[in-house]
């Protein structure tokens, strides 16, 4: 979106925009990092309204999944690596810890225990939400929810 729309959108002048934020990556990066620190904070708001902790997940994995079809390849659109680096580290350092703790909650075994970690169950559904934007015949969401059905059954098994 052009920077006057967002500007209007928030109901400041561009000038304002510009002042926070001086280019147009950093006003995306903001978004980014706000979008991923929602996330983070949703899961232990799921966790204690939920009827589960499996619920817990699997509507914390929602959130997951509608913020990565919208913004799946957003650090490459950057094309500056070393913001890109940072916006993964950012993803990592708030995102992991709090899919390893619904994950073990669900699984009902100590963090750390059997199953693939955080890191691994979100990198496949990354990997499963690609391109998912595009194409109107693929729901994301009832794949991941399959994927982790698989993750939780093998948690558990071991």
């Amino acid at each position: 979106a052009p920077v006057r729309a967002v500007a209007a959108a928030a109901g400041v002048g561009v000038g304002t925009i510009y002042r926070h934020f001086p280019t147009r990556a950093e006003l995306v990066v903001a978004v980014y990092r706000h979008q991923v620190d929602a996330c983070a904070e949703a899961g232990p708001r799921l966790m204690a309204s939920s009827a589960s902790p499996e619920a817990a997940l699997r509507a914390w994995l929602d959130l997951f999944v509608d913020f990565l079809v919208t913004k799946h390849g957003l650090a490459a659109a950057l094309q500056d690596e070393k913001v890109g680096a940072a916006l993964h580290q950012h993803f990592v350092d708030h995102l992991v810890p709090v899919c390893a703790d619904l994950l073990a909650a669900a699984a009902d075994h100590p963090r750390g225990g059997a199953g693939p970690t955080a890191y691994e169950v979100l990198r496949g559904i990354g990997n499963l939400c690609i391109g998912a934007g595009r194409d109107p015949q693929f729901d994301a969401r009832r794949v991941v929810r399959a994927y982790v059905s698989g993750v939780l059954a093998e948690a558990r098994r071991e």
